[in-house]
């Protein structure tokens, strides 16, 4: 087609017509240049350099994302010092989360996280939250025994020496010790005691307390909220233990004497007292800005195990949610301070559950502790001030163990965590249960006994194979081998979970930490006492001086021997000791205690004087 013959709509291609592309094309399969004028060129070399720029934009802002992702993968990963310093020693403000596990041992984790993985359907290899931050053991023995109670234990932590067995911070000679929390309240820090037991019991008391025997838990009470040499120590107390707290003439109370050890706390020593659950919520819901000093008594005595807490959570709030109050409350009032705080959790009812050979309850006691583990690191994670979480036991409860033989024959290699998940109450609400049913009528048959029996056995235990004699053994139970424990018992067999006494071992006990380096003097074992050795070194603290001060002030409080048991206020004129209570273990001619428990031919159970506890309120010794 000639020119005249061209379409009467054709046009010039434009430079950057369809033409021009097919000319790029062929170029590019021929190797011959188009035929482009100047400013076609120019155009080109400037799209092809937004292109350019384009792409390598691009892939800059992918680098940048990726290297942003690994490095906030790494500052995640990256633990913070801990409040170390580049010369090895801890400066700057800081906080100190000390936690027990009382009565926690290897086996005890060693069952929980099978039980764990087997009801939640988890791999072999998901480990607890305590599993991955283990750096070491403790060696527990006390001054009087190889197999330490509670109260020597926790004074090891809270003095950094050994001491006898019942001994609340106080010495083989009778003369107190000073505590990391009392000299941590004395450098500048605030400080707080968080329990699921009760408030005056052996390990919390070793902390704000001293006297001669941990069973005088009145006084202790009365010296918590700062009735003694010292004065209040204590900004934060949550816990159990009510009834030490208020006078005899008050229903709910189990003191001896009608001391109002609340309204001391309150008008003598500036305490917030809350004693319910709303209470509670209303200052979590505060966010941490509430009044100290506080003390809150949630229970009236120990708060009940998790395995029934649980059923009951509108009542008792769980040791991670006292943790997180707790945590909360003392960030915030140390926010505008040049210190920070110390704190000490306890998980105090895996004790009591290794006491009665429980494993049902020991399992959701130890995933409590953990979940309150969890807690205390996320605080630490997100806090802005720099601290350390350290963990152990005062001791082993129960000498447990993942087997169990039933009968002569050689054992299989097997335990049932099923049995254990089965169970939906502790032996402690099965025994109170049964006592109730018991007290309802002074004429009940045998066979109304056996009846109610195998329904609480069957509904409360998840049980359906029990045998006559085992209900015969809970209806004939003696004071000595009560009820609680043949309820245990039938848990422990059928799971084939071994315990070796219902008292405490001499087995070493885990340490754990935030991270190895937040806790360098633990990694490795360790005697107890260097677990409180390290608490002070960590926030620079001087013991000594308060030692001095509780030795030298000589103060009587309105405790007495006498006052007691016949709740008298006078104070007795004996020594300068009288504030702890009378001495409670008898001592050699030079004064000092035994330095080890001698054997007395006690092959057979039998009661000695020196090792006779008074009634703590909770039926046992621990």
């Amino acid at each position: 087609m000639t020119r005249s013959e061209e379409p009467l709509l054709a046009r010039p291609a434009s430079p950057n017509s369809s033409t021009n592309e097919i000319e790029e094309e062929d170029a590019l399969l021929t190797g011959q240049p188009t035929n482009r004028s100047p400013t076609s060129k120019a155009r080109k070399w400037r799209e092809a350099g937004l292109f350019v720029w384009a792409v390598l934009a691009t892939a800059a802002v992918i680098v940048l994302a990726v290297v942003y992702q690994h490095e906030s993968s790494v500052a995640r990963s990256r633990p913070k010092t801990g409040g170390w310093g580049p010369d090895g020693k801890p400066s700057g403000k800081r906080n100190m989360i000390f936690m027990v596990s009382d009565g926690m041992g290897p086996t005890s984790l060693s069952l929980t996280r099978s039980w764990r993985q087997y009801t939640s359907g988890l791999p072999i290899d998901d480990l607890l939250v305590l599993d991955r931050h283990l750096i070491g053991s403790s060696r527990t023995r006390s001054s009087s025994s190889l197999v330490t109670d509670s109260a020597a234990g926790a004074t090891a932590f809270s003095c950094g020496f050994k001491s006898y067995n019942g001994a609340i911070s106080v010495l083989p000679d009778h003369t107190p010790c000073g505590t990391v929390l009392e000299a941590a309240k004395r450098a500048g820090y605030m400080t707080g005691l968080v329990v699921t037991t009760r408030l005056t019991d052996a390990t919390p008391a070793c902390f704000a307390a001293h006297a001669n025997r941990r069973e005088y838990e009145d006084l202790i009470a009365e010296q918590m909220v700062g009735h003694y040499p010292l004065g209040r120590v204590v900004d934060l107390l949550i816990g159990g233990g009510r009834c030490h707290f208020l006078p005899n003439t008050t229903e709910g109370s189990c003191r001896a004497d009608s001391t109002d050890v609340v309204a001391m706390a309150k008008d003598d020593f500036g305490y917030q007292y809350i004693d319910n659950r709303a209470d509670f919520d209303n200052l979590d819901n505060q966010n941490g800005h509430l009044d100290l000093p506080l003390l809150a008594l949630l229970a009236d005595t120990d708060i009940p195990y998790e395995i029934d807490r649980a059923q009951v959570s509108d009542v008792y709030p769980s040791e991670a949610e006292m943790a997180r109050l707790a945590l909360k409350a003392l960030s915030a009032a140390t926010k505008d301070s040049d210190k920070g705080f110390f704190l000490m959790i306890e998980g105090s009812r895996i004790d009591h559950a290794g006491h009665a050979n429980d494993p049902a309850a020991q399992v959701r006691e130890v995933m409590a502790h953990d979940e309150a583990f969890d807690a205390v690191l996320k605080f630490l994670d997100g806090d802005e001030t720099e601290g350390v979480l350290v963990s152990t036991s005062d001791h082993e409860t129960g000498g447990l163990a993942t087997a169990r033989q039933l009968h002569e024959s050689y054992p299989q290699y097997r335990w049932y965590p099923e049995v254990l998940a089965n169970a939906s109450h502790s032996y402690e609400f099965m025994a109170r249960e049964w006592r109730k049913y018991l007290d309802s009528s002074s004429s009940l048959s045998r066979g109304e006994k056996a009846i109610k029996l195998a329904d609480m056995i069957s509904s409360d235990l998840g049980i359906t194979d029990y045998s006559d004699d085992e209900i015969d053994a809970i209806i004939d139970a003696s004071p000595v081998w009560p009820p609680a424990y043949h309820f245990a018992d039938m848990i422990s067999r059928r799971a084939q979970v071994g315990w070796s006494t219902h008292g405490h071992s001499a087995a070493d006990v885990n340490i754990y930490a935030s991270h190895p380096t937040h806790a360098p003097g633990l990694v490795g074992n360790h005697e107890n006492i260097e677990v409180g050795q390290f608490i002070a070194e960590y926030l620079d603290l001087d013991l000594e001086p308060v030692t001095k001060e509780l030795r030298e002030k000589k103060v009587k409080t309105s405790y007495s021997a006498s006052a007691s048991h016949s709740g008298n206020q006078t104070a007795a004129s004996e020594g300068w000791g009288e504030w702890m209570g009378p001495p409670g273990l008898p001592a050699n001619d030079n004064a000092q205690l035994v330095s080890l428990d001698e054997y007395h031919g006690d092959f057979k159970h039998r009661k000695r004087e020196a090792e006779a506890a008074m009634d703590c309120g909770c039926g046992m010794k621990h």
